[in-house]
């Protein structure tokens, strides 16, 4: 077996192992703990961007998927990309879960801030096995920080979308042509924006916020 059907192989174990997480409680339980909020935001962050990123592939290659398997370049550009997507999907769906807890339960701004990099660092410590060097890691997660710097709470609040880096990061990474990532910008942008909406309808739904934030302060500091 070649190295793109190795990494490929691999790259559907991993989406696979997400997909058997999600069935647990059948999606029915509510999330009243940090680690069912963390859990949540980060398998439907892993599960966006296996739906988004390998459906635009197959889409924009279409009948020359099979070749393209051949490819070794493209097998190490696909497995940068996946962990790319996820890393901005996760830093999107964390925000937007600290959003609605907030809404619900009002947290002073630290405790914003430390729920969010508590719940963005667990994502990352799932799929640390994932990242394509040792450093990705500390890099996605300084940007993080940045990004929470600039969070406009009340903004989001009311009603902002937080969903802002996943569409950028979907087709700046998918290994596609420019020339056609130039068409394909809007469409892919606002696949992925749509995909997030059942998510995070099934986040308030199941959302309790009172006893996600009793767990947050009764927990030890790390």
């Amino acid at each position: 077996m070649n190295g793109f059907v190795d990494q490929f192989s691999q790259g559907l174990q991993w989406w696979a192992e997400f997909v058997s997480r999600l069935s647990i409680r059948r999606d029915r339980a509510p999330i009243d703990s940090v680690g069912r909020m963390f859990e949540f935001v980060s398998t439907r962050s892993a599960l966006i961007t296996q739906k988004k990123l390998y459906g635009y592939l197959k889409e924009r290659i279409g009948l020359r998927y099979a070749a393209a398997m051949e490819d070794d370049p493209f097998a190490r550009s696909v497995d940068i990309a996946k962990m790319e997507v996820f890393a901005a999907s996760l830093s999107d769906m964390t925000i937007y879960a600290v959003v609605q807890i907030d809404r619900r339960a009002p947290l002073p701004d630290g405790e914003r801030h430390a729920l969010a990099l508590a719940c963005y660092a667990s994502g990352m410590r799932d799929n640390a096995g994932e990242a394509p060097d040792r450093s990705a890691v500390a890099r996605w997660t300084d940007e993080f920080r940045g990004r929470l710097e600039g969070v406009n709470w009340k903004n989001l609040a009311a009603g902002a979308s937080p969903f802002t880096e996943s569409p950028k990061a979907l087709v700046r990474w998918a290994p596609i042509a420019d020339e056609h990532k130039r068409y394909d910008r809007e469409i892919v942008e606002n696949s992925i924006r749509f995909a997030w909406n059942e998510v995070i309808q099934d986040y308030t739904r199941r959302l309790d916020a009172e006893a996600v934030i009793r767990d947050w302060e009764g927990r030890e500091p790390a």
